[in-house]
């Protein structure tokens, strides 16, 4: 049977098209479409189509090292628990730091607490404990366990304000220092205080050292937060791999009745619908990504998600693998933790919630020249720039890390 050379021709010319197609398609699953684009940093990245800004360069520290204490000039133990999620970890770090430095004490590495009575971690579940311990090296001496002879019967409680002064200490802590011998301290938060010192202090160089050079990641941890970056920047090829971070936890913003209708006001919160337009109305489409730190879906977010269809909570994003026990556990501080690192990564990060989270997550990103934070407000006007939305801790430079970097 004769076969007909147009047969032939007509059949590779169709595998040839499928192997092309095919390749086309792998190649825009798994990849940005600009090949050139590096989903691993976006400092080396063209900006997509929105109002994305250039990030700047990590700012270099211009604080001072303390001049190292004598080992035997250390007496007694200063113990604290990271309460409360990772925006009040970095701030009681340095009250703790400061403290100890100030009295020539032993400064015993930090449990973990949560909220719920019985949940607690041990330092090392969520933080490296050799880095911590290196960063602190010749300001304070640190023991990684506390010694048996202090226990709970001899050790003073000592309420302390956060951003402690010297005055403080020398007159509230170190008469109970020197009666007691060891103390437990309880920082508390007056007020959310991250004002830019006008003058640089040995307390405010410990500061700057414990809240922006102590703490990171342990491993595991780590690697689930890069593993969840890294998935965003895959989801965001229209974006050039881009996308925002925006804090709105339905929980709290039911406890602060900020579920709105709609219309942006000045106030201190923003619901998921209120959201979606500040967005819309600053220049970002639909096709841009946004990461919520609300764990789970609720149905309060669909508004937004008809605005944003590619808007993705924890539970879509995480590796199903680390799912049972960083997410489906009765503890929410690895969640907490997983959001702080999240929102200070993003490319933008937009604050639906005022408080400590948003200043600790401020400072982070000034110190990596991350700026682009953007705070929704009502301004008058439809041609209010983009630039009217950034942060007042950037836009005026009055952040506690403006203290610390240059």
């Amino acid at each position: 049977m004769a076969v007909d050379p147009r047969q032939i021709v007509a059949g590779v010319l169709t595998v040839t098209m499928f192997v092309m197609l095919g390749n086309m398609i792998t190649r825009d699953h798994f990849y940005p479409v600009d090949s050139d684009i590096s989903i691993h940093s976006t400092s080396k990245q063209s900006l997509g189509t929105g109002p994305w800004m250039k990030g700047g360069e990590s700012l270099k520290p211009c604080w001072t090292k303390p001049v190292p204490q004598e080992a035997d000039q250390s007496k007694g133990f200063v113990t604290f628990s990271l309460t409360n999620g990772p925006e009040y970890h970095v701030s009681q770090i340095a009250d703790a730091a400061i403290v100890a430095r100030y009295l020539r004490a032993t400064l015993v590495i930090p449990d973990i607490r949560g909220t719920k009575p019985g949940d607690k971690r041990n330092f090392e579940d969520i933080y490296d404990v050799e880095h911590f311990v290196r960063s602190l090296d010749g300001v304070v001496k640190v023991a990684t366990t506390q010694p048996a002879e202090v226990s709970a019967r001899n050790l003073a409680v000592v309420k302390v304000p956060n951003r402690v002064s010297e005055d403080y200490i020398a007159e509230n802590i170190e008469p109970v220092f020197t009666s007691k011998g060891n103390i437990r301290l309880a920082t508390y938060f007056p007020s959310v205080n991250m004002k830019k010192m006008k003058e640089k202090s040995n307390v405010d160089s410990i500061a700057c050292m414990s809240m922006f050079g102590t703490l990171e990641l342990q491993p595991e941890v780590n690697e689930v937060v890069e593993s969840m970056v890294e998935r965003l920047r895959t989801l965001s090829a229209k974006s050039k791999g881009q996308f925002i971070a925006v804090d709105l936890r339905v929980d709290i913003l039911e406890k602060k009745s900020c579920q709105g209708d709609g219309a942006l006001k000045s106030k201190s919160c923003y619901g998921p619908e209120e959201i979606g337009m500040f967005l819309r109305k600053v220049g970002f489409n639909k096709d841009t990504t946004l990461y919520l730190t609300q764990s789970r879906w609720d149905s309060s977010l669909d508004a937004l998600k008809d605005l944003f269809p590619k808007t993705y909570t924890k539970e879509s994003i995480m590796p199903i693998d680390k799912k049972a026990k960083f997410l489906d556990s009765e503890s929410s501080e690895l969640e907490k933790v997983i959001d702080f690192y999240m929102c200070s990564e993003s490319d933008v990060f937009v604050p639906a919630i005022s408080g400590l989270f948003y200043a600790n997550v401020a400072g982070k990103r000034i110190a990596s020249g991350k700026t682009q934070i953007l705070v929704p407000a009502d301004i008058p006007g439809s041609s209010a720039a983009l630039t009217d939305y950034i942060s007042h801790y950037v836009s005026k430079k009055n952040h506690f890390a403006y203290s610390c970097f240059c």
